[in-house]
Formats: structure tokens, sequence, C-alpha cells
């Protein structure tokens, strides 16, 4: 069997997969070394997440997952009070949500090596343009979610994943960096374009080359073509079975 490559977390997981998706991108980058198993789910929070856990990542498995990443905190982080205050997860609670969700991938395979992903940052003025072009003069006055308030939890993700010993991806930190981040890396406000896409491929495949799973470095599950004599083909599958 091939490893598993699991990505977990809200819409910005579960659209990965789509055209210029950072989770096609590894999907490519590991093709004939490793399954990217797609386990995003659009709205969701971390409170939610939790629900989830026995269901994906069965204790006991025989073939656990070697790699997980864990990319929460986009909903979290909407403001109480606001449209979308259902999503609302204290921050405290955010920060132990995510502690919960670690120990769960650890007590499947201690081994696993698990990655921490903050939300990204917030695009205000894209969040009401959004919402405006949505619902026109019904759409909300105020935004459901600020950059600032979402910086807040991506310390707190960033603190846990030290805390734990774990690697992280700070995005929200990341993409500011580059300027007109608003535009270039995000479609909404919060969403991200094919170029935001590439800014969380890049570090995930950083993070995963660091820590040993480079995908060039690892075995393919079955021979290359070119090693195959096409006078006795049998050869090379005993080999690479062996």
């Amino acid at each position: 069997m091939r490893p598993q490559i699991v990505i977990f977390g809200d819409s910005i997981t579960e659209q990965s997969f789509r055209s210029g998706g950072w989770g096609a991108a590894l999907a490519d980058n590991y093709s004939r070394k490793a399954d990217i198993v797609l386990r995003g789910y659009g709205g969701y929070n971390t409170r939610w997440a939790l629900f989830l856990l026995h269901h994906l990542f069965p204790l006991g498995s025989a073939a656990p997952p070697v790699a997980a990443t864990v990319f929460f905190g986009a909903n979290d982080a909407a403001l109480s009070g606001r449209t979308s205050e259902r999503q609302h997860v204290p921050i405290e609670e955010y920060k132990e949500n995510l502690r919960k969700i670690v120990h769960h991938l650890k007590e499947c395979s201690p081994a696993m090596l698990v990655v921490l992903i903050t939300p990204p940052p917030i695009d205000e003025e894209g969040r009401m343009a959004y919402a405006r072009s949505l619902y026109g003069d019904k759409a909300m006055e105020l935004p459901e979610r600020t950059n600032e308030v979402t910086g807040v939890y991506a310390t707190r993700c960033v603190e846990l994943a030290k805390e734990l010993g774990l690697p992280s991806i700070n995005l929200w930190s990341k993409m500011q960096e580059t300027e007109g981040w608003q535009k270039k890396f995000l479609s909404d406000g919060l969403h991200l374009t094919p170029e935001g896409n590439a800014v969380v491929h890049q570090e995930v495949a950083r993070v995963f080359n660091e820590a040993g799973l480079s995908a060039p470095e690892m075995p393919s599950e079955v021979p290359h073509h070119s090693e195959i004599d096409g006078k006795d083909p049998q050869k090379a599958f005993q080999l690479q079975c062996s």
C-alpha cells in the first residue's frame, strides 16, 4: 500500500483539489509515492471537527497516515455577534480543540507527522465586497471576521505547536510579508487565489521535506518504465517487490 498523507481542515482544505489548489499540487508531488487524502469540510470549526476524529482516524488502524495537516481557525475566528457567529469558537477553546485533535492523531500513530497550519489573514474590505456582491443592500454592515482577531487565533496555533514540539505554518504572517497580499492571495477576503494556494503548497512541501517526507526521496510503489526490460518485464517487478 502507498503511505497516506491526510489533509484535514475547513473549506480552504476542501477547495484545495480544485484547479491550482495546494492539495492538488501535493498530490502531483507525491504521484506514485503516497496518496494525498482530502478531508476538508467547508464551514467547520475545531469544535465540530472533534466529532469527525474517530470516523476519519480510527484507533487501531493497521495502516494509519504517515502525516496529517490540521488547518482550522478561519471559522473559529468568526466574530461573536456578527453574521457568522454560529461558527465562532472562543480563542482558548480553539487552542484546546487543536490539542485534542493532535492528541487523537498521535494516539493513532505516535510516529505520525502532524503539521498545524494557521488561518490565513483576512482582507476585511474584500469580505465586505464579496457580501455586497451576493446580497446587495442586505449585506452585512460590519465584517464577520477581522484580520486582527484572526491573528490572535494564528498566534495560539503556533503557540500550541511549540508546546507540543510540532511543526507549524504561520500563513497569517507569511502572506502579509508580500505587498498587495489582500488581492494577490485572497479571492473573497478569506479563500485562496491560485497564488495563495501556491504559498500553502510551498510551505507544506517545505515542512514535509524538513521532516524527512521529501517526495523525490520516497520510493515508488512500482518500477519506473525505464527499468522494465521489454523482453523480461517480470525481472523489474521481482526486484521492486522483493
